[in-house]
């Protein structure tokens, strides 16, 4: 049975303007549980924002965090797919990338999310992948 990405994305992904700071974007992330956020400028994706990509670009280069906009830390060269694209398509995309979040757009608007961590449940949700996936974070 063909699965498509709609099936399994997170919907409504939480969005930051790139003038948004990295301590509000770690804020955010640290609020809503989450490892990625999209960065829009309006209604279009500019890029995606990790939380390792703010320890690397931003935290790591020793600036103000509060000062600091997460228009440095983010990828702006984003891989994206469509809700009505299929998944064997997403595993093809995150393995020649080498990424683990692709963030979903319709028409050039973001709409969701689709991560490993969705994959693996979706494809094995009694792998190791899949537990970790849901598991709690040890916070």
């Amino acid at each position: 049975m063909v699965q498509y990405v709609r099936d399994i994305m997170t919907s409504e992904p939480v969005t930051v303007e790139p003038q948004t700071s990295v301590v509000d974007v770690a804020r955010i992330m640290r609020d809503e549980d989450l490892g990625a956020v999209l960065v829009t400028e309006g209604d279009r994706l500019r890029g995606l924002v990790t939380d390792r990509d703010l320890v690397i670009r931003a935290l790591a280069e020793g600036g103000d965090p509060q000062q600091t906009t997460v228009a440095g830390a983010c990828s702006d060269d984003v891989v994206t797919v469509r809700p009505d694209e299929e998944l064997d398509h997403v595993v093809e995309l995150m393995r020649e990338h080498a990424v683990r979040r692709i963030p979903v757009v319709d028409e050039g608007h973001p709409v969701g999310i689709v991560s490993l961590g969705d994959m693996a449940m979706e494809r094995d949700p009694e792998s190791a992948l899949g537990d970790i996936s849901v598991a709690r974070p040890n916070t």
